[in-house]
């Protein structure tokens, strides 16, 4: 092989990793303000531009180059998408130019050392990515197979709830077993592929491991958030429910990455608990401000208005969606209201 044609491999690969550093320097510079992390991505941006002393671009051949025609069709359905493409584009890149660098004396020894720095970016960039979408969430089901007739029907329900735009999905299992519980998660998995849709278990942070869901969700008398955190990966979002104002306080620095407030109206979900009212939502939407917290018990769209306008930018809901006759109609309606009620609020501000 000739050094023209290795020039023009290495000149191609270093532009393909450079245009990978910056779009992934974007999100973390204007989306997640996170200086350290867009300066190590700018620096080895800066690094690999100047990696190659000789000026190669003289060697390129960009209008025969018969790669240019080819046409890509990959599709980008979330942010998720992006980062995961272009980090994957810069770590192909970067194993090109060590081959090939290593026939033209490259410093390949550092070249491996930037593709293996970027397995941990990407792992910090997904984890950011995962809470984004948490506080850019605003209609939360809380999802449980018991009164289907079947695992068929159940799924049509979720299936349509996603199509209508909820954010997350909780799997609520209270009467199935562990096995049980962890096949209905590997389907959801399935239904929530190449969505936003975060997937949270109910109470078994094990089990929520075992789906490779993206969070659990405590309750008052679950694992202590804290002791959670010690056995949970990087980015795992762990929820706490709330029932009043005091455990309200002791949730926000409690470390939870979120809170649900209620049960706003009594619901069958929690019989044994007093429903807390709107003036507990009225007290988090102005206490919780630092972090995400959903509006949830006996919410639906008859209600939904009086919980907006009390302050909530974000509800869940259990029979609201799963008790519908058209889940996929009634999800996108009551989307509609938050996020018109958030509008009105930030217009207001």
């Amino acid at each position: 092989m000739q050094k023209n044609e290795i020039y023009r491999i290495i000149d191609a690969n270093l532009n393909r990793a450079s245009e990978a550093l910056r779009v992934l320097e974007d999100w973390s510079r204007f989306a997640k303000n996170n200086q350290v992390l867009s300066q190590k991505l700018k620096s080895l941006r800066h690094e690999l531009n100047n990696f190659f002393q000789t000026n190669i671009v003289f060697h390129r051949e960009s209008v025969s180059d018969v790669g240019r025609f080819i046409e890509n069709k990959t599709k980008r359905n979330s942010v998720r998408d992006i980062i995961r493409a272009n980090s994957k584009r810069f770590e192909e890149s970067v194993r090109t130019l060590s081959e090939y660098g290593s026939l033209i004396d490259l410093n390949t020894i550092r070249l491996e050392e930037i593709r293996y720095e970027m397995y941990t970016i990407e792992k910090e960039l997904l984890k950011n990515e995962k809470v984004l979408r948490l506080f850019n969430a605003s209609l939360y089901l809380i999802s449980n197979s018991d009164g289907f007739s079947s695992n068929k029907d159940f799924f049509k329900v979720l299936e349509g709830a996603i199509e209508g735009g909820i954010d997350i999905i909780q799997l609520r299992e209270k009467n199935q077993t562990e096995k049980k519980i962890i096949e209905i998660g590997k389907e959801i998995q399935k239904l929530i592929n190449n969505t936003n849709v975060l997937f949270i278990v109910n109470d078994r942070l094990d089990l929520a491991l075992a789906c490779d869901a993206d969070g659990v969700h405590f309750g008052q008398n679950d694992l202590p958030v804290h002791e959670a955190r010690k056995i949970s990966p990087d980015g795992f979002i762990i929820g706490l429910s709330t029932h009043n104002i005091e455990q309200g306080v002791e949730g926000k620095i409690s470390g939870a990455d979120y809170l649900g407030v209620g049960p706003v109206f009594a619901t069958p979900t929690k019989p044994d608990y007093n429903p807390c009212g709107l003036e507990y939502v009225k007290w988090a939407n102005e206490d919780l401000k630092n972090i995400p917290w959903f509006a949830i018990g006996g919410i639906d769209e008859t209600n939904v208005h009086k919980v907006t306008d009390a302050g909530a930018g974000r509800i869940a809901v259990v029979r609201a969606i799963m008790k519908a006759d058209k889940p996929k109609e009634i999800s996108r309606k009551l989307k509609e209201i938050i996020n018109k009620n958030k509008l009105a609020y930030a217009e207001n501000a």
